[in-house]
């Protein structure tokens, strides 16, 4: 059966991006972020996922205010990079994996998600930007390392999911995966954040207590995560905060018990807190079995149980 392995959690802001593309990712400011990710990149070429789920939030790419689905799957068989105002990034088209997609939809579905299904999507900066800080720098004749599945939540306009919704949402996609019969291993991405306000009096916020705290719990105690309510996300983490719902989807398609294996954290990138981690699946072992007696050593021990009857009885 298909099994999600493991689930990362990288920020997606778009200047990253611009960085990685205008080729200034060894200039001292954008060299202590990208530095941060070589470990994250070393470690997913261990890992060769067969799948990557990507939960992320559209910019107004693929969809608008005049259609916003609160979680919507892609299931087409590509998803080219969207042009966002100054032409599509020069990454690769994402190729999808349908089957599992629709299977993953199906599941959901019948456990009463009503998901958006996308038979044609085209993904933003929101889903290639941690794609790269993950997989490196891919040319744009060159391919991804693996089939991805889009998955975009609303958290731009009112109201967004709760964390409980989303939590939930990652149970469901992981007996969904699970129950899908191919030999799959899948990474989960929880995408966005962390703090950080783009517009407004507090235009610049960024809460670096508040950001670990909620690292610490997401990889401890997802479930002190669930029951934060969308203000305290805006007052604390600033308007673009919410996006750290994301996370949660991905926290909950893992088991209860994980091993956080790599976490970096580093302010600011543009004007937003740049959280990451990686948190694995604990191996799942099986207890071994005991070893069967010899036959002779059962009948001596037999032997010798039925003689202390007979001199009791004597």
């Amino acid at each position: 059966m298909a099994r999600i392995v493991a689930g990362v959690g990288p920020s997606h802001v778009p200047a990253i991006g611009a960085a990685l593309d205008l080729g200034k990712t060894e200039e001292p400011y954008w060299k202590r972020v990208f530095s941060g990710f070589e470990k994250s990149q070393a470690w997913m070429r261990e890992c060769k996922p067969d799948v990557a789920i990507v939960v992320y939030n559209d910019h107004a790419s693929a969809f608008s205010v005049e259609m916003i689905p609160t979680f919507a799957l892609g299931c087409a068989a590509e998803f080219p990079p969207a042009d966002e105002g100054w032409g599509p990034r020069p990454v690769p088209v994402a190729k999808g994996h349908p089957a599992l997609a629709s299977h993953i939809a199906q599941s959901c579905i019948l456990d009463e998600f009503d998901l958006t299904i996308c038979n044609k999507m085209e993904i933003d900066h929101g889903m290639t930007v941690p794609m790269n800080l993950l997989f490196g720098k891919i040319e744009k004749d060159g391919q991804w390392p693996c089939p991805v599945i889009p998955l975009a939540v609303n958290v731009v306009m009112y109201p967004p999911p709760t964390g409980h919704r989303c939590f939930m949402l990652g149970r469901a996609i992981k007996k969904a995966v699970e129950s899908y019969p191919e030999d799959l291993r899948v990474v989960i991405f929880g995408t966005g954040g962390l703090s950080h306000q783009i517009s407004g009096p507090r235009a610049g916020l960024i809460n670096s207590e508040w950001d670990k705290h909620f690292l610490d719990n997401l990889s401890g105690n997802p479930q002190k995560l669930v029951k934060i309510p969308h203000i305290d996300y805006m007052r604390e983490a600033g308007a673009e905060g919410i996006e750290m719902v994301m996370w949660l989807i991905m926290r909950g398609a893992l088991d209860d018990k994980v091993d956080e294996v790599y976490r970096f954290y580093t302010v600011p990138a543009s004007n937003t807190a740049v959280g990451h981690i990686i948190l694995e699946n604990k191996a799942r072992k099986t207890a071994a079995k005991p070893k069967a007696k010899p036959k002779a050593a059962i009948k001596h021990k037999r032997a010798a149980a039925r003689a202390k009857v007979d001199r009791v009885r004597a």
